[in-house]
């Protein structure tokens, strides 16, 4: 058993285990597909095949339906925003007509309910060891924390939540995330030498292993763009093993006709997902700081009232304690884990109404069966799986399956009474003791704090602490006691207790609560106060939260060089005024253009965000019914056409050949609509191309795929060949001659950004010895030298010359 609790993302150095995993590595220059035969992938794997379940499962019906509550969600209202995502600086917007597009709009429904559930409110689990040893005797190793996170991701029934102005809506999507205490704090690719030097010796001893042991905390910490990127290509590179010919391929459901051009793939919604899964734990936002703590002990316990005193002690100036830049004060959950095949309910109910006399009304008898769950068993159901992992964790999970001698589904079962038990605990929490906390800490800091700022008194307060001595934009002296700034520049976080910290909980609060309007305006109100403090990252994370995306991505790569921030911010804004349809269209293309040319993105979110430029130039419509101008048609085929390459040079065909019916059918290529006879030629080349590749990787080396015709053989050579890594002072791209101009900034955006990131993270290693690029500071050559990875010598972000406007300068 203690094999099983080993980190499987450990590094062979760090270990010493002799059953440790050494994956081999695939360098840099080698085809993705080329080294599969390598890796110890079992197609018949059926563990493996519930992981990759996300991107290769047909889409249910309830996907593409939204729930009363759901089609609530409105857009903003009309109004003059100062160079928001909703509009350019000055300009006015008309909140579309939900009955105008309809088919836009059931096509934005999957990333706009994917946005609305990211930002829920985090719960933390501590769990007295004697809790953890009655969890892994049914069988599921990860302890309690792995048992109640996939059913705190959606709370069963609807959740009723009364917003600033006292109105009072029910969701039925609502959910919140359990979190281990140390969740968030540490990088995913740090080493835990400790972790790991326990685990060796808890093998040599013959002892066990802790929880933490078993899957450390910090594979739960997201914000690693490199890990998404190696984890959707994994997805990827799995659809295109389990794809036959396109024509028969599943994942393309058989019905092509049917699918909506425009819908987003399920590799972006995973790489979306993952981009907002495990957001780490930092002083400048606090979304991710916990809401509340559940302590729970089992009826096991000698002294279940002292241990509960021990664990609240240990969360509150304890081992458990978080960082001082964290409020303290929230919501402590008492919870007493009922043994059901071995105890007496009689003494634990008469335990639990002790645990309400010493602690109050926020307490719960949880009972399950602590015999371990068979498949064979009656009541059995498999555990459903989290959705809301990081890339780190579910890399981990991947790398342990694999190198499994067992090739049938290892997800743990548990007996249906356990799953309602735990669904009933979860929602009498969420509903009785977590909203109405949250609810009640709101009003009181938009009461006594809020309030303050939003009159003429709190505006006159603002520009005197901008203009006095103490805190002044121009001053070199710190601040004194008692007036100027709360911010402390050396540690680089506001005290918790400090009115700033406080109204950004506040707005985050709002966030989670869904009350938007009050989160807004507390942004709104926040972001003058950190640009007069020079709090840059406060200030960019309030930017990035009133959707000035301008302003934040300035801040966050120029500033204090955050280029995940920079990446979640434009991805989730473009996304945000694709909702807006009509004219927001173009700046949502615009708004991803910007992350191709500033090299942001990995090879593989590079192509996705191609196909999202591409859907939104398609969902382009024209200024009035039957007219076509104003459409995007064209420029809808051109990103088309350009994803279809990237994704034929990293040989996925199939998703090469959805992009490519794509582009002929807004060409209108089977009816003779291209207009123009280079885009014709590229088309067939295209074609050719991936005919060529259905059955296996080609290489673009040769004219030989298309017979006779030795225009249209000159042709692709020179297309498919290494049109997007030339510069456009060299040889003319066939894509450039097509056009006949090569001055577009639209063109040049595809075509700059498609060089090798600087670090291709290992399959066999995603989160271990080889460091992020997204970490400055580090000399990654003779970091990675030892490893025999290949490092390319180009950078993934490019350093402007000139900073731009930053809009509040």
């Amino acid at each position: 058993m203690t094999s099983t609790l080993d980190d499987p993302l450990q590094s062979p150095q760090d270990s010493d285990s002799e059953q440790s995993i050494a994956v081999p590595k695939r360098r840099h220059g080698k085809s993705p597909l080329a080294s599969v035969a390598n890796l110890p992938y079992r197609r018949s794997n059926a563990s493996l095949s519930t992981l990759f379940a996300s991107t290769t499962s047909l889409p249910s019906s309830q996907n593409n339906t939204a729930s009363p509550s759901e089609s609530q969600v409105g857009t903003p209202t009309a109004g003059t925003v100062n160079g928001s995502v909703f509009s350019p600086a000055g300009s006015t917007l008309r909140s579309p007509s939900p009955a105008a597009h309809p088919a836009q709009l059931g096509a934005n429904t999957e990333t706009r309910d994917l946005i609305l559930r990211a930002y829920s409110p985090h719960v933390s689990l501590l769990a007295s060891q004697d809790t953890e040893e009655l969890i892994r005797h049914k069988g599921i190793n990860g302890g309690l924390l792995e048992i109640l996170r996939p059913f705190g991701e959606r709370v069963q029934g609807k959740v009723t939540i009364r917003d600033s102005s006292g109105v009072s809506r029910s969701w039925e999507d609502y959910g919140i995330r359990f979190t281990g205490v140390k969740d968030g704090l540490e990088s995913p690719r740090a080493a835990d030498r400790q972790s790991i030097d326990s685990v060796g010796s808890g093998k040599r001893n013959g002892q066990r292993s802790s929880m933490l042991e078993y899957k450390p905390a910090r594979l739960r910490s997201g914000g690693d763009v490199p890990q998404i990127e190696d984890l959707v290509e994994r997805h990827l590179t799995f659809a295109e093993e389990q794809s036959g010919p396109i024509e028969a391929d599943y994942l393309n459901h058989k019905d092509t006709e049917s699918r909506e051009s425009n819908a987003p793939s399920p590799f972006y919604l995973l790489y979306l997902r993952r981009l907002l899964s495990g957001l780490p734990m930092v002083p400048s936002e606090t979304l991710s700081h916990p809401v509340a703590t559940v302590i729970a002990i089992s009826s096991r316990s000698a002294n279940p009232i002292e241990e509960l005193r021990n664990l609240f002690h240990s969360s509150n100036q304890g081992e458990h304690r978080l960082p001082q830049w964290v409020h303290n004060e929230f919501l402590r959950y008492y919870v007493l884990v009922h043994d059901e095949d071995y105890d007496d309910i009689t003494t634990s109910m008469n335990l639990f109404d002790q645990m309400k006399r010493h602690f109050g009304l926020h307490c719960h008898l949880l009972r399950l069966r602590s015999t371990q769950c068979v498949p064979s068993d009656d009541g059995a159901i498999k555990l459903p799986h989290c959705e809301w992992t990081s890339a780190a964790e579910e890399l981990a999970e991947i790398v342990r399956r694999e190198t499994s001698e067992d090739d049938e589904d290892s997800t743990p079962c548990i007996f249906d009474s356990d799953a309602n038990a735990i669904r009933a605990f979860v929602r009498e929490m969420v509903t009785q003791s977590i909203v109405p906390s949250m609810e009640r800490a709101s009003a009181t800091w938009n009461d006594q704090v809020a309030s303050r700022r939003r009159g003429l008194s709190g505006r006159f307060m603002s520009l005197s602490k901008r203009f006095t001595t103490f805190g002044g934009r121009n001053t070199s002296v710190p601040a004194l006691a008692g007036g100027g700034s709360n911010y402390d520049s050396l540690q680089g976080f506001y005290r918790p207790d400090a009115p700033e910290a406080i109204m950004r909980k506040l707005a985050d609060y709002g966030m989670m609560l869904r009350d938007y309007k009050l989160a807004h305006s507390t942004y709104e109100i926040l972001c003058q106060d950190f640009k007069n403090d020079k709090a840059w990252r406060y200030y960019a994370g309030a930017n990035e939260m009133a959707a000035y995306l301008e302003t934040a991505y300035y801040s966050y790569l120029s500033r204090v060089g955050a280029p995940y921030n920079a990446l979640r911010t434009l991805v989730l804004g473009a996304e945000l005024l694709k909702m807006r349809i009509g004219s927001a269209l173009d700046d949502a293309a615009r708004w991803s253009s910007r992350l191709l040319e500033d090299r942001v993105v990995g090879p593989v979110g590079h192509v996705l965000l191609m196909e999202r430029i591409a859907a939104c130039f398609t969902e382009r419509k024209g200024i009035a019914t039957g007219l076509t101008e104003g459409e995007r048609k064209r420029k809808a085929g051109f990103w088309n056409m350009l994803a279809t390459e990237a994704w034929l040079r990293t040989e996925k065909t199939s998703q090469a050949e959805r992009c490519l019916r794509e582009a002929e059918q807004l060409y209108r290529l089977e009816e003779q609509g291209v207009e123009f006879d280079g885009m014709h030629r590229s088309l067939r080349a295209l074609q050719e191309a991936v005919k060529a590749n259905r059955n296996g990787p080609q290489h673009f080396d040769g004219a030989d795929l298309l017979g006779d015709d030795l225009e249209l053989q000159t042709q692709t050579v020179e297309t498919l060949q290494d049109p997007l890594q030339q510069d456009f002072g060299g040889p003319r791209s066939p894509l450039r001659a097509a056009f006949g101009h090569g001055h577009r900034k639209s063109l040049s955006a595809a075509i700059a950004p498609m060089q090798p990131p600087p670090i291709q993270t290992e399959f066999g290693d995603p989160l271990g010895v080889v460091p992020s690029a997204y970490q400055g500071g580090l000399d990654l050559n003779s970091a990675v030298s030892q490893h025999g990875v290949d490092v390319p010598a180009a950078s993934p972000i490019v350093e402007r010359k000139t900073p731009r406007e930053d809009g509040f300068e």
